[in-house]
């Protein structure tokens, strides 16, 4: 299902909750607007909860340190991200606008708070020599089940060419998937589909994908896209890059 909803008076855009508005998606998931000199603290004895920086700048103060984090849009710089345990407490303040999508969900396990920078987020190519370059894309991942198995969650982006495929051939897998979209111009859109179902997906909206429903995106021709790709491990089940790919298509791997 797809959705852009407008910002509440907190400057919160809900995307959705583990026990509320698309509980399928088994976590709570929001972008959070800050005007400079803002803060916002963040603080639950049953959740983990990952903050990424989509843009502007902040400082992240979590168990006695700082991290000052910058970032002029999703498509010029790689991303800072914070990730910790049930009951660490995380401030951020806004040095200047800011927006931040905090992803959180139970995790009984606790374990030491990660502040991911640029250097440490793996950025790889995909599909360029692959049906003529229509599925060309840039792959980022913040952390996965690899490279945090205490986690319940995963976090990452995708930039993706105007005109292009991505998620793709189109694919499923039992754990649920949220995309959160942004585009390099306001008016910018593309196609998400969802099983059988297609929406047209514009700047700041959200697709939410049910398990075992095949997905794959494609950009409108001058606009580029960019989607943060995030998924809750089932337990006894953990994501593990598991691509079911739909038979029909399986030719095309």
């Amino acid at each position: 299902m797809y959705e852009n909803l407008p910002y509440n008076e907190r400057g919160e855009k809900i995307l959705c909750e583990e026990s509320g508005k698309n509980s399928h998606m088994r976590m709570d998931v929001r972008i959070q607007r800050l005007e400079a000199g803002q803060q916002v603290m963040l603080l639950d004895q049953e959740k983990e909860t990952a903050v990424l920086l989509l843009a502007g700048k902040v400082v992240f103060a979590f168990g006695g340190r700082t991290q000052e984090a910058s970032r002029r849009s999703v498509f010029l710089d790689k991303p800072y991200c914070l990730h910790g345990c049930r009951g660490m407490e995380m401030n951020i303040t806004a040095i200047e606008e800011s927006r931040l999508l905090i992803q959180q969900t139970t995790n009984s396990r606790d374990f030491d708070t990660m502040c991911y920078t640029p250097e440490d987020c793996i950025l790889q190519e995909f599909g360029s020599s692959q049906w003529d370059g229509t599925a060309h894309r840039q792959v980022l991942t913040v952390f996965d089940y690899e490279s945090a198995p205490y986690s319940n969650l995963v976090l990452g982006e995708v930039l993706h060419k105007p005109g292009c495929w991505s998620s793709y051939p189109p694919h499923c897998h039992p754990q649920p998937e949220l995309y959160y979209y942004e585009f390099d111009k306001p008016q910018g859109f593309g196609v998400g589909f969802e099983g059988e179902g297609c929406y047209r997906v514009e700047d700041q909206g959200c697709l939410t994908i049910a398990p075992m429903c095949a997905h794959q995106q494609v950009a409108a021709p001058g606009y580029r896209m960019y989607y943060a790709w995030l998924i809750r491990h089932l337990e006894g089940d953990p994501w593990k890059k598991t691509r079911i790919v739909v038979p029909d298509h399986a030719w095309l791997v």
